[in-house]
Formats: structure tokens, C-alpha cells, sequence
């Protein structure tokens, strides 16, 4: 009995030397399978924020149309003006949201510390971090007449 219980205490130890290499290959594999698939997400954050920023404008346009279209006092024929959004006023162009920090950037919320804006007509939106900005943002053009609406477009093909 006393060889058996000697066997049995030897078995227990620990792991042999081939256990630990075998586990640490094994590792080194899944590793080498695994690095490739999450080593790009964060441009697949970028592209998923410029849609988010996409979509804020769209909406803040719509919105802030909706408001005009609702006031009396907004004019929809005047090349400038502002409406009442949440406590603040907007820059319009032709009762839309004018293509400012003033107008569509603050109607939809988009800030320069989140983004990086290029101020002009059409203002661009690009996220903080992409590879080419100029083929990662949001562009949004102001109406150029009473019957214009702004022009929205999105690049995401190299973020």
C-alpha cells in the first residue's frame, strides 16, 4: 500500500514540463488566429460614429425645419433667420438649419472635442482619429433657395 500512496503523491505534483508547453502552443495559436480579427475596430468605430453624426444631422434638420414650418414667425423665404429649439435659437437658411457651429452643429448637438469640424458651406464632420478625414465625414451643404433642402452626404471609405 505504502508504493501505491508513493505513486499517487507523485501524480499530484503539478504540471509536467510537455503539459505547459503544450498549453502555452495552444495559446500562441488562438492568439495568432484571434489578434487579426479585433486588431481594425477602431475603424469600424469611426465609421459607426460618422453614422451616428450622420444621423444627428438628419434628424436635427428635420427638426429644426419642423419648428420653422410650426412658427409663424419663422419666415421659410428669407435667406437668414432663427428658430426656438430647446431653450436656444438656430441659425436658418430658408427655414433649415444654416451650415454653422450656430445653425445645424448645435441644432444636432456635435461638438469639436468629439469631432473634428471643418467650418465653411458645406461644413464637414469627420471623427477624431480617421486614417483620410476627407473620406470620413458627414458634409452638410445649406439650402441655396426656398425650394433647395441642404444636401446631407456621408463618406465612410477609409475611416
Amino acid at each position: 500500500m505504502t508504493a501505491m500512496n508513493a505513486i499517487a503523491a507523485r501524480k499530484e505534483q503539478g504540471f509536467t514540463l510537455i503539459e505547459l508547453v503544450m498549453v502555452i502552443v495552444i495559446l500562441g495559436i488562438l492568439a495568432a488566429f484571434a489578434l487579426p480579427r479585433f486588431a481594425d475596430l477602431g475603424g469600424d468605430a469611426r465609421v459607426s460614429t460618422a453614422q451616428g453624426a450622420a444621423g444627428a444631422i438628419k434628424s436635427a434638420n428635420a427638426i429644426v425645419r419642423s419648428a420653422c414650418l410650426a412658427d409663424a414667425a419663422c419666415d421659410t423665404t428669407a435667406p437668414t433667420g432663427t428658430v426656438a429649439l430647446d431653450g436656444g435659437a438656430v441659425d436658418t437658411v430658408f427655414g433649415y438649419p444654416a451650415a454653422t457651429q450656430a445653425g445645424i452643429l448645435d441644432a444636432a448637438q456635435v461638438i469639436a472635442t468629439d469631432f473634428a469640424i471643418t467650418a465653411g458651406d458645406p461644413i464637414l464632420v469627420s471623427p477624431i482619429g480617421a486614417a483620410t478625414p476627407a473620406d470620413c465625414q458627414v458634409s452638410f451643404t445649406a439650402a441655396a433657395d426656398a425650394t433647395t433642402a441642404p444636401v446631407i452626404a456621408v463618406d465612410v471609405t477609409d475611416c
